[in-house]
């Protein structure tokens, strides 16, 4: 295989990377993930967004530092087995290609279930073939897109919070913060509410097309991150001020219900046209991610190797796009998928987890060690501290996974 057909095209710069980053973390998580935790943790869901928050703000400065160093597709795959070693490489991956897999196709359905609730599984189907064909065509087109998906929920989620905070059933009393629900329940809030800042891994897993990856993605990873952070604290506070933590808890559409008691609901259907807009770009960042992790294992021959082929004209890793959005497509049409979000934070916290242990072994210093063990230890306790289900199964897939590279390495050593 030749040069050409074996690398991707570096085009993306750090506003770039920042929008692709936004596109997955402004994404369909704010409009739906609110609720749950709201139920999990009670009056300590600021707390438990502040928790989520500082794990994912070390895991971003560990992923930062990483793809510094290991500027190719791939992301923790290639972090954990340049730094651990093959195993733990390859368990990040199957970690990050398995549950992300399940939230593409629960971004596909929140598609559906928004636009024609009616018919969620067609839609969903078609906006994955969709975007599947935008990746296909190159990374900017899906830059591109991008910025437009971020600026429209941007300016819906604007509409929300000035809204709320303008209004007379706005009520700062209902921002008192409690560990009601005890401090477990602040823990699993943080671990559900992860789901949502997770998207920042999209920049590093992309470090083969960004120009600079050395000065970019240090740069774009804690941008992306805070901007987003400001957005999540604002929606938060203002859903809060209206509907107060019991009634945010009972929400089955947090925002809209918000805005509908905050005297507008006239707002409701451009939340609702907004949710699906944001289902959209977290659904085309997702598939952008794992399609270039399946392109690392593929290269390492962990899946199989025809996925590791890259497109002569539009320099894009195609077989692997099109695997991936087969695979979505097929559980977009059959399943309802949106349970798996628990299971997708468990297998992402997983995935992390390798990343902050990657980082600490970059230098033995004790000042430069405190930020990733800080990190490894944030992605183990909300990991664990997720509704029991998602724990059996996460665990159960993990196991699978490291049972299929310990019957393929004793394999090819017979």
């Amino acid at each position: 295989m030749t040069q050409s057909e074996s690398e991707l095209r570096r085009t993306l710069g750090v506003g770039d990377a920042v929008v692709i980053g936004l596109g997955s973390m402004i994404g369909a998580g704010i409009f739906a993930a609110l609720g749950p935790a709201a139920r999990a943790a009670g009056s300590g869901l600021l707390l438990g967004l502040a928790v989520a928050a500082v794990v994912a703000y070390c895991n971003a400065m560990a992923s930062a530092r990483l793809a510094a160093l290991y500027p190719a597709s791939g992301g923790t795959y290639v972090y954990g087995r340049e730094r651990l070693g093959a195993f733990w490489g390859y368990l990040a991956g199957w970690s990050f290609v398995v549950g992300k897999t399940a939230s593409c196709a629960a971004m596909a359905l929140t598609v559906g279930a928004y636009v024609w609730p009616g018919q969620a599984h067609a839609v969903a189907v078609a906006a994955v073939v969709a975007l599947t064909a935008v990746n296909y065509g190159g990374v900017q087109k899906s830059a591109w897109l991008t910025r437009a998906i971020v600026a429209v929920v941007l300016a819906v989620l604007a509409s929300v919070v000035v809204v709320c905070l303008g209004s007379d059933a706005s009520d700062a009393g209902r921002l008192d913060i409690g560990l009601s629900a005890g401090a477990g329940g602040v823990l699993q809030a943080a671990g559900l509410l992860f789901f949502a800042f997770a998207g920042y891994a999209r920049i590093a897993t992309l470090g083969e097309e960004v120009r600079d990856p050395a000065r970019t993605i240090p740069r774009a990873i804690p941008l992306a991150l805070g901007l987003a952070l400001v957005v999540y604290a604002a929606v938060a506070v203002a859903v809060l001020s209206v509907l107060g933590s019991g009634g945010l808890g009972q929400a089955s559409a947090p925002l809209a219900d918000a805005v509908r008691a905050a005297g507008a609901p006239g707002l409701v259907p451009v939340v609702r046209v907004g949710a699906a807009v944001a289902a959209l770009g977290s659904l085309l960042a997702l598939i952008l991610g794992v399609s270039r992790t399946t392109l690392a294992m593929a290269r390492d021959h962990h899946l199989p190797g025809a996925l590791a082929a890259v497109h002569l004209r539009f320099q894009v890793p195609h077989r692997a796009e099109l695997a991936v959005g087969a695979v979505v497509a097929a559980l977009a049409a059959t399943v309802d998928v949106r349970g798996a979000i628990g299971f997708s934070s468990f297998g992402v916290l997983a995935y992390y987890a390798v990343a902050n242990a990657s980082a600490w072994t970059l230098s033995s210093a004790p000042a430069a060690r405190v930020v990733p063990v800080v990190g490894l230890v944030g992605c183990v306790t909300l990991a664990f501290a997720l509704p029991v289900d998602s724990v059996v199964v996460g665990t159960a897939v993990l196991a699978v996974g490291a049972a299929a590279y310990g019957v393929r390495r004793w394999a090819a050593s017979r």
